[in-house]
C-alpha cells in the first residue's frame, strides 16, 4: 500500500507541474517548493533546536497561532519552523513574525520526508486540525519525535475508519497525543484503539478572544461609518454578493455597507462596484476622498477584515452558498455582532451551534436575507441580544490552548 501511495504522490507531482502552466495558484504551489531545502539549510544549522508546526492553509495557521505563541514563550531557545501546504496560506502569512522559518511543505515522498527531517530535526511537531502525510509521519516515528495533533477534527467517512484504511490507521500510531475538538472525534479514535486522546476544544476561540485586547481601530473606517449603522460583509463570493447587491440597491434605510470579498482580483472588484447603485468607494481609491459621503466601501486588499468587524453592527459571512461552506464567523462573533450566513454550514461546529442558538441566521434566498436584515436593522433589542449571545459563546469556549500547553509541558523534552 505504501508503494501505491508513493506512486500516486509521484504522479500527482508530475500533474501539478503541468497544471502550473495554466493556473497561477498551481504555479505558486510548484515554484514555491523548488528552493525549500536550500532555504532550510541556510536558516537551520545542525546545532539548532527546532519545533515544527504544520498548517494546511490560512485557517489552520490562525487556529494554531495561540499554541505557536505560547510554545515560543516556553521554549525561547528553539527555532519555530512553520510549513504550509496551500498557497492561500503561505502567500498570505510567509512574512509572519511568530515563526523563525516559514516554508511550503515539500510533497509527501519518502525522500522529501527524510531530507526535510534531517535538516529540521525537530524536538516537537504539531499538526494543526488535520492533514496526515504518511511518509512524514513514518519518518517521525522512526526518529521517536514527539508529535501532536492540535484542534483535531475526525469524521466517520475518513479513510482511518474504513475497513480498507489500515495503511492510514497505521500512520496514526505516530502521534504522541491527540488534542481534539469534540467527543465524536475522541470516540472515533478510541474505536481504532487510540487512548492517547482528550477533548481540549478549539484553539480558534482563544485566538479570536485575544483580538479584543488589541487595537482594532482604523481611522478610515471610523470616517466612513460616521456613527451610522453598518453591515460588514466578510469573505463574500459571487453567490453571496448577488443577494447582497439586490438588498443594497433596494434598501431605503439609513445603513452603510462594507464589503470585503474573498477574491480581490481587479476585474471581479470592478464588476461588483459597477453592480451597486449606491455611492461606492474602493479601499484602493480612498485617498483624498471624504469617506463619510459614501454608502458602500469595498475592501480590495487583505489583512484588515478582523479589525473591520469591530465596526460592524451586523455581519454577513460569505461562503455559505458554496463548498465546503461558510468562512470563519468567530471573528465577528467575538465583537458581539449578530451574523448572517448562507445555507452550507453543517461542517462547521461553531456555525451549527450559533445557528441553533439563533445568534446566527442562515438564509437561503433574497426574501430571507431581506427579512433578516430588516429585522436586525429596525430592532435594536434583537440585534443586541443576538450579538451578546455571539460574544458569550466565544468567551465560554476559551481555554483549549491552556489545556494543550499544560500537557505539553508535563510531557516536555
Amino acid at each position: 500500500m505504501l508503494f501505491l501511495y508513493n506512486l500516486i504522490v509521484q504522479i500527482a507531482g508530475f500533474l501539478l507541474k503541468i497544471a502550473a502552466v495554466f493556473s497561477p495558484k498551481m504555479k505558486l504551489f510548484v515554484e514555491g517548493r523548488k528552493l525549500v531545502f536550500p532555504f532550510l539549510e541556510q536558516k537551520i544549522k545542525p546545532a539548532d533546536k527546532t519545533i515544527w508546526f504544520h498548517a494546511a492553509s490560512l485557517g489552520e495557521y490562525e487556529q494554531g497561532l495561540p499554541v505557536i505563541e505560547k510554545i515560543k514563550e516556553q521554549f525561547p531557545s528553539h527555532k519555530i519552523v512553520l510549513t504550509f501546504f496551500s498557497p492561500s496560506g503561505y502567500e498570505v502569512r510567509k512574512n509572519n513574525t511568530v515563526a523563525d522559518v516559514t516554508v511550503y511543505l515539500p510533497l509527501d515522498t519518502q525522500k522529501n520526508a527524510q531530507n526535510f527531517l534531517k535538516i529540521v530535526h525537530p524536538d516537537l511537531v504539531f499538526f494543526i486540525k488535520y492533514e496526515y502525510w504518511p511518509n512524514y509521519l513514518y519518518e517521525l516515528k522512526k526518529r521517536n519525535t514527539k508529535t501532536y495533533l492540535i484542534s483535531g477534527i475526525l469524521r466517520k467517512n475518513q479513510l482511518f475508519f474504513k475497513w480498507y484504511g489500515g495503511f492510514y490507521r497505521e500512520a496514526l500510531n505516530t502521534f504522541t497525543y491527540f488534542f481534539v475538538q469534540n467527543e465524536t472525534s475522541k470516540k472515533l479514535l478510541q474505536e481504532v484503539g487510540k487512548t492517547n486522546v482528550s477533548v481540549s476544544g478549539d484553539t480558534r476561540f482563544d485566538r479570536v478572544a485575544a483580538i479584543l485586547e488589541k487595537d482594532n481601530s482604523l481611522d478610515f473606517i471610523t470616517q466612513f461609518k460616521n456613527n451610522t449603522l453598518t453591515i460588514v460583509v466578510g469573505s463574500s463570493w459571487p453567490k453571496d454578493e448577488n443577494l447582497l447587491v439586490d438588498f443594497i440597491n433596494s434598501n431605503t434605510l439609513n445603513v452603510k455597507f462594507i464589503i470585503a470579498p474573498h477574491n480581490i482580483k481587479e476585474e471581479q472588484i470592478q464588476q461588483l462596484k459597477n453592480s451597486i447603485a449606491k455611492k461606492t468607494v474602493l479601499f484602493s481609491e480612498k485617498e483624498g476622498q471624504n469617506l463619510a459621503d459614501f454608502d458602500v466601501f469595498i475592501i480590495d486588499t487583505i489583512g484588515i477584515l478582523t479589525k473591520i468587524y469591530s465596526y460592524a453592527d451586523i455581519a454577513y459571512v460569505g461562503g455559505g452558498f458554496g463548498n465546503p461552506g461558510v468562512h470563519n464567523l468567530l471573528e465577528p462573533a467575538t465583537f458581539g455582532v449578530p451574523i448572517l450566513i448562507g445555507p452550507n454550514y453543517s461542517h462547521f461546529a461553531e456555525a451549527t451551534a450559533l445557528v441553533n442558538m439563533e445568534a446566527c441566521i442562515s438564509i437561503n434566498n433574497n426574501k430571507e436575507l431581506d427579512e433578516a436584515f430588516k429585522n436586525l436593522i429596525q430592532n435594536d433589542d434583537i440585534r443586541h441580544e443576538k450579538g451578546h449571545m455571539c460574544s458569550t459563546f466565544v468567551q465560554m469556549n476559551k481555554g483549549a490552548t491552556a489545556i494543550i500547553l499544560k500537557h505539553i509541558l508535563n510531557d516536555s523534552i
